[in-house]
């Protein structure tokens, strides 16, 4: 990742804010100290897990999460945790009956209603061993009010279960294990009826956690496999694609943090491409509108959704109706979801210290991957008229459902800039904009 905007701390030890807590929790990595972007609203932590070097290049893959500190810190001992919660972007999205939530979203404070949808499992797969999975999802599970998973004891009954892909557990990684609590955290939070599966690679280089995508795929009643990693693109590239194509499976992929920038397997035709939005409310808090999560709100830093022509994958089939803006290549992202850091969700996850875990802000198109399968997994029966579906099969659907990008079904995105404009109808910043109602039950 550039080093442009970006200042390295003087220590390890950092004050992440967490509401609900009576003072600073403090947050070291014991990979080395992380980098910040600082902005009048606060700071984002750049993890090093989600550090982009040069020599990673088709090698070995990071995650795309981003940790928000406030910079006017509000700490409320008694209050909830901060950032958007499942049942506040289940209003955004629409993804629950209206009747249910009848003053959003012009009821700020709530209560909202928690999506209820999903079935099946939900395979996240990630890289490292992350020791309080269980734990943390069923803290955030209480937190919010989502069904508690049991874990998996041989029913069919909706569960929690931890794969190594190797066959042996692998070593911890507290980047890593960040990006695991918000991966199936939100998986959960957005379908709560599937079981949530984490699947873990031996390491993030790319050869185990492709892997681990083979031993999700595996996985009896996968309806959809979630990665939020990637890797700057590579010449060869495509000769990878065909482990994301699994009759019956979706397969969805981070569009990247680094606006206007492309990675895979982000790009590839195989995968659901999950770009990035920022929530907007306003002063009271009322949801206002929703626009491109844009590089211009990290300060100008490397940051905002990632997207644009693949260097490498030629378009697909399902993107000649837009072949007049991709030309000849894969164009993503496919569609998108609140990711940007000052508008981030709520995760309870491992702090990187002695401290052990608790709530932070997370953003990044990490939310959106997981996020995203959540609402397809949900929304299945909907979509396709039956139990199976394929990234092949949600991507027509997307594009070809919708010729005009502009229907009840999603809210189109025309404001904001990821290094490409977001404008009327499908776009480089936010695809073909964000769900409205493909859950509504």
């Amino acid at each position: 990742m550039s080093k442009k905007h970006i200042v390295p701390f003087l220590s390890i030890a950092l004050a992440i804010l967490i509401i609900g807590q009576p003072a600073y929790i403090s947050v070291a990595f014991p990979q080395g100290p992380p980098q910040q972007i600082t902005t009048p609203a606060g700071r984002v932590i750049i993890p090093p897990s989600s550090e982009e070097r040069p020599e990673d290049r088709g090698i070995r893959a990071h995650t795309n999460h981003l940790i928000f500190v406030p910079g006017r810190p509000n700490v409320t001992p008694s209050g909830p945790p901060a950032g958007e919660n499942p049942g506040s972007l289940a209003c955004v999205y629409n993804i629950v009956n209206p009747n249910l939530n009848p003053g959003c979203p012009k009821n700020p404070s709530g209560p909202f209603a928690n999506p209820t949808g999903g079935g099946g499992v939900i395979a996240i797969v990630d890289a490292y061993h992350y020791p309080t999975a269980y734990a943390d999802l069923s803290a955030f599970s209480s937190q919010f009010g989502l069904p508690v998973l049991p874990i998996c004891s041989g029913s069919n009954a909706p569960c929690f279960q931890v794969v190594y892909a190797s066959g042996v557990q692998p070593s911890v990684n507290c980047g890593w294990n960040q990006e695991a609590a918000l991966d199936i955290e939100w998986a959960h939070a957005m379908a709560p009826g599937a079981g949530i599966v984490l699947v873990e690679a031996a390491s993030n280089s790319l050869s185990d956690l492709l892997a681990a995508v083979d031993t999700a795929s595996n996985i009896a009643r996968v309806r959809q496999v979630s990665m939020s990693w990637g890797s700057s693109e590579f010449r060869f590239e495509r000769n990878y694609d065909f482990h994301f194509n699994r009759s019956g499976i979706a397969y969805f992929a981070s569009s990247g943090d680094t606006g206007g920038k492309t990675i895979w397997p982000g790009v590839s035709p195989n995968v659901v491409s999950a770009g990035g939005t920022r929530v907007n409310r306003d002063n009271s808090g009322n949801f206002t509108s929703e626009s491109a999560w844009s590089k211009e709100t990290c300060g100008g830093g490397p940051c905002g959704g990632g997207g644009g022509p693949s260097r490498w994958e030629p378009r697909p089939t399902y993107q000649n109706v837009i072949q007049g803006i991709v030309g000849s290549s894969r164009g993503t992202p496919d569609f998108s979801f609140d990711a940007d850091p000052f508008t981030g969700v709520a995760v309870n996850g491992p702090f990187c210290s002695s401290s052990g875990s608790g709530w932070m802000v997370f953003g990044g198109t990490s939310v959106s991957a997981p996020a995203l399968a959540g609402i397809v997994n949900s929304a299945h029966p909907q979509l396709l008229g039956s139990g199976s579906g394929s990234s092949y099969a949600e991507q027509v659907l997307l594009y070809t459902g919708h010729p005009n990008y502009s229907s009840s079904t999603f809210r189109d995105i025309t404001s904001g800039n990821t290094g490409y404009a977001a404008v009327p109808g499908w776009d480089f910043a936010t695809g073909i904009g964000s769900s409205q109602t493909l859950n509504q039950k």
